[in-house]
């Protein structure tokens, strides 16, 4: 694989949630809808941002296949299936793929604390075990660990390894992964909303984000402006959305982009334990930054 598979603003999806924890199906399908036509590249579901970690393996499945099957082909789906058990995150790879995803985002394994030859066999494991790319999800904030520049090397001579999600905020991190992954296209794709733009500048290919849940038109068209040459307008898009990017981390995602949805309409703020709701200055901030962007009326 030579060529960058994807590109733009891909959305880390939430799942909607009923006030009794259970999953809102129709909220869901209605969102996974309104996602693609605000113009979102590709969809991310059963991410850190979708619960996955309190979702039943059940559940989880559900979720990838409505993804899938609500997407048809309009846009890529790279279905979340990390876990800190390697066979685990085999079995959840392998049901993306039979649930026809576009790729796997594995996590790095969270508590387990592996050396970085432990990462290498955890991803060599579950990439050659299917057949759909795996995109490597880096982010040590996390998960304690953190993928080497070497390592990520190491990783990237797997031809089913296409690229990773960077949630590292490094912004030496895509330079060094760009000059040392020279036989192939690395897909790079950032995973902080706040760096999108800088992400771009150092050579990455777009953003799956947390704030395209609630402004996915904003966080397209700042994609697309860099891809078609404008970098002045991505970087005053990106300059409008900030308030919102901060805003949606001032607590523990994804409660406060849950609760921004459910002040657009867009579905419930329930999330589940071990997540709390919203502080009420947490809600403040959330509704102030809406009205910033101009997503919400004062």
């Amino acid at each position: 694989m030579t060529d960058i598979m994807f590109q733009g603003s891909f959305t880390a999806l939430i799942t909607p949630m009923n006030p009794d924890g259970s999953i809102d199906l129709a909220a869901f399908d209605r969102f996974v809808e309104w996602q693609i036509a605000e113009g979102s590249d590709g969809l991310v579901p059963v991410g850190t941002t979708g619960e996955s970690p309190t979702l039943s393996h059940e559940e989880h499945h559900d979720i990838v296949e409505r993804t899938v099957r609500i997407s048809a082909g309009r846009v890529p789906v790279i279905a979340g299936a990390g876990s800190n058990s390697t066979a685990e995150a085999i079995d959840l790879a392998k049901h993306a793929q039979a649930a026809g995803a576009s790729a796997a985002l594995v996590v790095t394994p969270y508590y387990n604390k592996p050396t970085q030859e432990g990462l290498y066999r955890h991803f060599s494991a579950i990439a050659d075990a299917v057949e759909i790319p795996v995109v490597l999800y880096n982010i040590p904030g996390r998960s304690v660990v953190d993928i080497s520049v070497e390592t990520m090397t190491r990783l990237a001579a797997n031809a089913n390894i296409i690229g990773v999600k960077d949630a590292t905020a490094n912004l030496l991190r895509p330079l060094q992964v760009r000059r040392a992954i020279r036989n192939k296209r690395f897909n790079q794709l950032s995973g902080e909303d706040g760096t999108a733009v800088s992400f771009l500048a150092a050579g990455g290919d777009g953003c799956i984000s947390v704030t395209s849940n609630i402004a996915p038109a904003l966080c397209a068209r700042v994609q697309k402006a860099w891809r078609d040459g404008r970098a002045s307008e991505a970087q005053e898009l990106q300059d409008r959305l900030l308030p919102l990017h901060d805003a949606l981390f001032c607590e523990s995602n994804p409660a406060p982009a849950k609760y921004a949805a459910s002040l657009l309409g867009l579905a419930g703020e329930t999330c589940r334990l071990p997540l709390a709701p919203l502080s009420e200055a947490a809600r403040a901030t959330v509704k102030a930054a809406l009205v910033e962007v101009g997503l919400l009326d004062r």
